[in-house]
């Protein structure tokens, strides 16, 4: 048994907690996070900073077990989780979970009946109609109309006292026709994981709402949700509203050997949350043609990347229509948009499309993952492992872009594949720099 040793856990500004770890520091930053995480009951995903004198006490991310001594002072930062939403090719046209309603929703709503409520997002600053968030890691509830919500809490409290059932199907109907309106302003098309997450919420907050019979009381309300969702959007084709990513999948654009099949439906894949978003207001497919062809000129005359930034944005939609329904060659469509194929764009594109920052939600996961892929990798024998060492060796280094130079590379090794497909490295060569 080693020496008994101490950490300052910091936690936040007034939440400041002492470790004492009986056996001493542990031999590996996956023991380390653990006794945390058991000593302090925490269920979520986190990760370890620690402070280093270095650097006038700064904090940096703890890829190391070397860099904790007796006494050293930790700093716990709750990690969100990765959700992966997995679906089959072959799955039928209703499949995903819901949207929380915000400040950058707009509902329309009839004073007289809830089936005539429609969700839009509200314009951004280029005038386009598009969803703002992904879908949530935890769906919520939204609120019901007064009467609905007076059922629903009678419902819980007969629940509480004896365990009986709320079995009401016309507040049944006005449920599912909320939740679809709040679903479809994060997706068109949900996943089956997301409705069972849609459901699950639901039962969680009115457990009154049980189906009686089912194995696990969610069955059926799962089975009515993915009907209301193919309900919801064939009211909204009916409205012949201008909704692009119903208006693909409409039978008028589908080949007769196609009509009544999921094969030819269209719809995002993962994080897809713009998948295809309308065009901005006042725009006509013409007009954003005519920009574009502006824009080439422009970019032939003075590369000005805040004018063609802006341009780019409003014509996200216009772009997406091609993507989705052509499917051009990539050199076809490096020759349309080539101010698209720029590092600034690419990134501005990728969060266009997922609302996600791409560099910043890399990284990031890059850091935290880190620790994990050091023990994978360090387990590695053969010719990569002996290639691996080195590279993981320089893990120790503090600088951070470094660590993640090597972290990269040490992955490449692992996987087989060629590092100099993806790094170019430079030496100094007098005043000149070469290729090394």
């Amino acid at each position: 048994m080693g020496t008994p040793a101490k950490l300052r856990i910091i936690f936040g500004d007034d939440d400041i907690r002492k470790l004492i770890l009986p056996a001493g520091i542990p031999s590996s930053l996956t023991d380390l996070i653990c006794a945390i995480r058991e000593s302090f009951d925490i269920p979520m995903d986190f990760s370890v900073l620690y402070h280093d004198s270095d650097f006038n006490g700064q904090f940096f991310t703890l890829t190391s077990i070397g860099d904790v001594e007796d006494k050293a002072t930790l700093k716990v930062v709750p990690v969100k989780p990765v959700v992966l939403t997995l679906s089959s090719v072959q799955e039928m046209e209703f499949d995903s979970p819901p949207p929380r309603e915000s400040s950058d929703a707009i509902s329309i709503h009839s004073s007289s009946s809830s089936s005539d409520t429609i969700i839009l997002s509200s314009p951004d600053e280029s005038g386009t109609l598009r969803r703002s968030q992904p879908w949530p890691a935890r769906f919520e509830i939204p609120t019901f109309s007064f009467d609905v919500e007076q059922h629903l809490q009678a419902g819980n409290q007969a629940f509480l006292k004896d365990g009986s059932l709320l079995n009401h199907p016309s507040l049944t109907s006005s449920v599912l026709e909320k939740l679809a309106e709040v679903v479809f302003g994060y997706t068109a098309y949900p996943t089956g994981i997301q409705i069972l997450t849609v459901v699950e919420a639901l039962i969680e907050k009115f457990p009154c709402l049980r189906e009686p019979g089912s194995f696990n009381g969610l069955y059926g309300w799962q089975q009515r949700m993915k009907w209301k969702m193919g309900n919801y959007r064939a009211k909204l084709r009916g409205r012949q509203l201008a909704c692009l990513e119903l208006e693909v999948n409409s039978l008028k654009g589908r080949s007769s050997n196609e009509t009544g099949s999921s094969k030819g439906i269209k719809r995002p894949k993962k994080a897809e949350v713009n998948y295809l978003p309308p065009l901005p207001i006042g725009e006509t497919e013409d007009t954003l043609e005519k920009e574009r062809v502006d824009m080439l000129q422009e970019i032939k005359k003075k590369n000005n990347e805040r004018v063609i930034s802006e341009k780019m944005d409003r014509s996200f939609s216009f772009r997406r229509q091609e993507v989705v329904k052509q499917c051009p060659a990539i050199q076809d469509f490096r020759e349309k948009w080539p101010a698209l194929f720029s590092e600034v764009q690419i990134k501005e594109e990728f969060k266009r499309i997922t609302t996600v920052p791409l560099e910043r939600t890399f990284l990031t996961k890059l850091d935290f993952y880190t620790p994990k892929m050091q023990e994978i990798f360090s387990k590695k024998g053969g010719v990569a492992g002996t290639k691996i060492r080195p590279l993981l060796d320089s893990l120790s280094q503090r600088h951070i872009e470094a660590r993640r130079e090597a972290i990269i590379r040490t992955l490449m090794e692992f996987l087989g594949e060629s590092s100099g497909e993806l790094f170019k490295d430079y030496k100094q060569r007098g005043s000149s720099r070469g290729p090394g």
